[in-house]
C-alpha cells in the first residue's frame, strides 16, 4: 500500500510538472532596466531578450527605469511585482556597493531571487586622439605634477570606473578630479569640448575608438581587449575590475520558474548569435548558475563593503 501511494504521489509530481512546463510562460515577460536607453548595458539587453525569446517562448520586453545608481528598475520590480517570473530584471554590481554608501530601502540578498549570472563589462579609459596623453603613463604623470587638475568622467559616482580610478589613485600617488557624466553621448561630447581630459567608462566609448575619435589608454580586465590597449596590471598596477550582472526575479520566485527561466537563458547564451553580440560589444563571459549566482552575491556584499571602505569610505 505505501508503495503505491509513493508511486501515485511520483506521477502526480510529474503530472504537475508538465502541467507547469505547458502553462508557464503563458504571456510575455518583461526585463524591468535601470540602464539608460540606448547605452551599451541597453543595446546587449535588448538583443539579448530577443535570441532569449526563442528558448523562453514568449516576448520579453524591456522597460526602462533609469536612476538610482542603475537600482531604480530593480528594486522597484522587487517592491512591486509579483514573484511569478513575469516581471524580473538586470542586477547591476552597484546593488552590492549603495548599501554600504547610502540608506537604501531594500536587501542585495533578501529581496531578490537570483536566476542566472550573464555577463561582466570591460573597463577602460579613454581620451581623444589628439590628446597629449599617448599612455596611461602620460596621464598619470601629468596628474601627479598637477594634483587635483586632471579632470575625467566616469558616469555614477561610485560605480566600477569610478571606483577603478580611485584604486589606480591608491596604487600611483595621483589625485585625479572625478566629473560625473551622464550617458555616453553627454561624456563624449564632455571630452571633446575639452570639459574632461579623460573618460573612464563601460566599453560604451567602444564606436569611438573605433571611429578614431578616442585613444584607449588602459583597460582593467584580465586580458587584453580587441583594441590591444595594454591592462592595468600589464603596467604594474595592481588594479583588476569589471562590472558583472545578472538576471534576478522578486523574493520567493517558485523554484520551478527559476529553473525554466535559467534553463532558457543559459540555452540562449549558447546561441551563435549570442556570441557575436559578446564578441561585438566586448562583453566578459560570466554565467553562474542560479545557486552559484546567489552564492556570489553573499560573498560580494562583502567584497564591496571593503573596497568602498580602502577607495571612497562607507557613507552610512
Amino acid at each position: 500500500m505505501a508503495k503505491s501511494k509513493l508511486i501515485v504521489a511520483c506521477l502526480l509530481a510529474i503530472l504537475a510538472d508538465n502541467a507547469f512546463a505547458q502553462s508557464f510562460p503563458a504571456k510575455p515577460l518583461t526585463f524591468v532596466s535601470s540602464f539608460m536607453s540606448n547605452d551599451t548595458a541597453d543595446q546587449y539587453l535588448r538583443e539579448f531578450a530577443q535570441i532569449a525569446s526563442k528558448y523562453v517562448g514568449q516576448p520579453i520586453m524591456v522597460e526602462n527605469k533609469p536612476g538610482a545608481a542603475g537600482m531604480l528598475g530593480p528594486a522597484t520590480m522587487a517592491a512591486t511585482a509579483q514573484a511569478d517570473g513575469y516581471s524580473i530584471s538586470p542586477l547591476p554590481i552597484t546593488a552590492f556597493r549603495l548599501p554600504h554608501m547610502q540608506r537604501v530601502n531594500w536587501d542585495p540578498i533578501k529581496d531578490f531571487t537570483y536566476i542566472i549570472g550573464l555577463v561582466g563589462y570591460t573597463v577602460g579609459v579613454v581620451v581623444k586622439s589628439d590628446s597629449q596623453f599617448k599612455t596611461l603613463k602620460d596621464l598619470i604623470d601629468y596628474a601627479k605634477a598637477n594634483p587635483g587638475k586632471l579632470s575625467y568622467g566616469a558616469p555614477i559616482y561610485g560605480g566600477t570606473p569610478h571606483l577603478a580610478m580611485k584604486e589606480l589613485e591608491s596604487k600611483t600617488g595621483a589625485r585625479l578630479l572625478h566629473v560625473p557624466v551622464g550617458g555616453i553621448a553627454d561624456a563624449a561630447r564632455a571630452l571633446i569640448d575639452g570639459r574632461i581630459l579623460a573618460l573612464a567608462d563601460l566599453s560604451a566609448w567602444a564606436p569611438y575608438v573605433d571611429a578614431g575619435t578616442f585613444r584607449l589608454l588602459v583597460t582593467f580586465g584580465e586580458q587584453r581587449s580587441r583594441w590591444n590597449a595594454p591592462t592595468a596590471e600589464e603596467l604594474g598596477f595592481d588594479v583588476l575590475s569589471y562590472t558583472p550582472f545578472g538576471i534576478v526575479g522578486p523574493k520567493g520566485m517558485d523554484p520551478k520558474v527559476t529553473k525554466h527561466l535559467h534553463d532558457a537563458f543559459k540555452r540562449a547564451l549558447d546561441d551563435p548569435e549570442y556570441d557575436k553580440l559578446v564578441k561585438r560589444f566586448e562583453l566578459v563571459d560570466w554565467y553562474k548558475s542560479s545557486e552559484d549566482y546567489a552564492d556570489w552575491a553573499v560573498d560580494q556584499f562583502r567584497f564591496q563593503r571593503a573596497l568602498i571602505e580602502r577607495t571612497i569610505g562607507l557613507g552610512r
